[in-house]
């Protein structure tokens, strides 16, 4: 009788371990989620350039941020996703500089002043961040075009008061199709 109770309690743990590792998301789930997450975070502006890798439930953020309390605020957030095991944050946080905050609105007028770019600064996260630190620019995101991407280097470089040229690591989401021969 002792036996057939442990036999059974053990198929029932074995159940519950089974539906609980079947119930858990794989590492494309997980980052659904982050993303999710870090897209509908409050505080997350243009200013902001976050990107993340999971790998076996470990997740890492990479990239930088304006505030120290969003770093902490990101870490909490990415902890509560099931699934996630570990969170490794990387996320550096920029100075807080007045000089920094200027450039960082001459370069933005500059950009989303441009009528051909200035469609990338709506919604609530605009495609194009603007990272600055210690007066040094780079841009990162997205654009339609290798155009629209060029057009944003060149128009961050007229902004001026920048130390150093500006990085340009926008990503092209449609690149140029090759002529026909």
């Amino acid at each position: 009788m002792k036996s057939r109770m442990l036999s059974r309690m053990a198929m029932a743990a074995v159940f519950v371990a089974g539906t609980a590792f079947a119930s858990a998301p794989g590492d494309a789930g997980i980052a659904r989620s982050v993303r999710h997450e870090v897209l509908t975070y409050p505080y997350y502006t243009l200013w902001d350039d976050i990107s993340f890798q999971v790998d076996n439930g470990n997740v890492v953020l990479e990239g930088a941020v304006t505030e120290p309390y969003k770093k902490t605020d990101l870490t909490k957030l990415m902890q509560r996703i099931p699934g996630v095991a570990s969170v490794t944050n990387d996320l550096k946080v920029l100075p807080l500089s007045d000089f920094d905050n200027r450039l960082r609105w001459q370069v933005a007028r500059a950009i989303f002043s441009d009528p051909l770019l200035s469609r990338y600064a709506m919604g609530a996260n605009p495609s194009i961040h603007i990272i600055v630190d210690n007066g040094h620019v780079t841009l990162t995101g997205a654009v339609s075009t290798q155009t629209d991407k060029e057009m944003a280097g060149i128009r961050a470089n007229g902004a001026g008061l920048a130390f150093g040229p500006i990085v340009n690591n926008l990503s092209v989401d449609q690149p140029a199709k090759g002529k026909r021969s």
